[in-house]
């Protein structure tokens, strides 16, 4: 039986790395589309509008931009202390540190998503950049949270390195072990934008939810799981 590194098995962590995947896909198109047109969770990208913005003399991008990489920062820095990462003592895997972690970050998206209702999915400037923030807080946490699972390599928001590893595997560069995840996880990113972009398009106001839903599915498994594994 696969009893994994923490209380939740290694196999189930895999699958739930899926739903965060999906959400992080969504979240970033929410944040492309309607909040300042920058990426929440995928700081390499935020760094190159910075410098367009700059070069441009864009101000609003560049706050934008900069909003969102010192957020995700923080979410990552918030995400590790609830795992307490720098304890030698922390499991390598998910147990109910990582359910509160994943139910602080779900807490995050629910706060995006109900200010989005209430401003009728037009949130003013003021608005658009807390939302912002709450929104790569969340991507920060989320970080701290897949990369604490215990699966090598398991990052949910940014997969640059995801997707090097995988060629690197079929080219012979690199291990095969993590091939099958990775590209599960590329996939989940892809589906979850395309399903954010899509929520959107066809029922604008309550597209911030499909996120939330997401992250709640996560926290309630891992809480159950780790519970029922404590007995």
């Amino acid at each position: 039986m696969d009893q994994g590194r923490g209380l939740v098995p290694d196999r189930l962590v895999s699958r739930l790395l899926l739903l965060l995947a999906a959400a992080a896909g969504a979240v970033d198109v929410l944040c492309l589309m309607r909040l300042g047109g920058v990426f929440a969770g995928v700081i390499t990208g935020n760094l190159v509008h910075v410098g367009r913005a700059v070069a441009l003399r864009d101000g609003e991008l560049v706050l934008a931009a900069v909003i969102a990489v010192v957020g995700y920062a923080a979410g990552v820095a918030a995400g590790n202390l609830g795992l307490r990462c720098g304890s030698p003592r922390r499991d390598s895997g998910w147990s109910l540190r990582a359910a509160a972690v994943a139910a602080g970050e779900c807490v995050l998206l629910a706060a995006v998503a109900v200010t989005w209702v209430v401003t009728g999915g037009r949130p003013g400037e003021g608005v658009m950049v807390a939302l912002l923030v709450l929104a790569s807080l969340a991507m920060g946490v989320q970080s701290a949270l897949s990369l604490g699972a215990g699966v090598p390599a398991a990052s949910t928001t940014y997969l640059t390195g995801t997707l090097t590893g995988v060629v690197g595997a079929f080219t012979g560069t690199a291990s095969r072990g993590g091939v099958a995840g990775g590209l599960a996880r590329l996939t989940a990113l892809l589906c979850g934008a395309a399903a954010g972009a899509l929520l959107l398009d066809v029922m604008p106001l309550y597209a911030p939810f499909f996120s939330v839903v997401l992250v709640a599915a996560v926290a309630t498994t891992v809480l159950t799981v780790a519970l029922r594994r404590r007995r």
